[in-house]
């Protein structure tokens, strides 16, 4: 199965904020939109850079209160991987082990398409594992 293969299955919403908007709203949209991670998106939607729930706390706990009112462009990861909708299961596996991601953006001809997590790939996963299971039942079933 591909990335976007899974993109059908659960959407290609991304939820995305400017480089200039406070650690304090990031914060509140990951907790509202139950989410772990928000693009941060530049002039015409161009990826700058990612902050996960991770980030925030990293930063209050090393800042304290005053890192909520920093511009979120001062905590994110400028360095961000990206998975291609072509990509398969097992090459987002290994990317996110290798590099400990829980989240990817998608690029699809250079602009962001969706947002794959670690939660996304092993339901997935999951899901394919109880349809081979069942199709054995069956197999076994009428052949025996």
């Amino acid at each position: 199965m591909t990335v976007s293969h899974i993109l059908q299955a659960k959407g290609r919403d991304v939820i995305t904020a400017a480089p200039t908007a406070k650690v304090s709203d990031v914060a509140r949209i990951l907790s509202e939109r139950r989410i772990g991670a928000v693009v941060i998106t530049g002039a015409g939607g161009r990826i700058e850079g990612i902050v996960s729930e991770r980030d925030v706390v990293r930063h209050i706990g090393k800042d304290g209160a005053s890192a909520l009112d920093l511009p979120v462009s001062a905590i994110m990861t400028r360095a961000v991987r990206t998975a291609r909708e072509a990509d398969t299961e097992a090459e987002l596996m290994s990317l996110m082990t290798a590099h400990r991601i829980r989240h990817l953006p998608v690029t699809h001809e250079g602009k962001l398409s969706g947002m794959i997590s670690i939660g996304d790939v092993v339901k997935h996963r999951i899901e394919a594992i109880e349809r081979e299971a069942e199709e054995m039942k069956a197999y076994i079933a009428t052949a025996g």
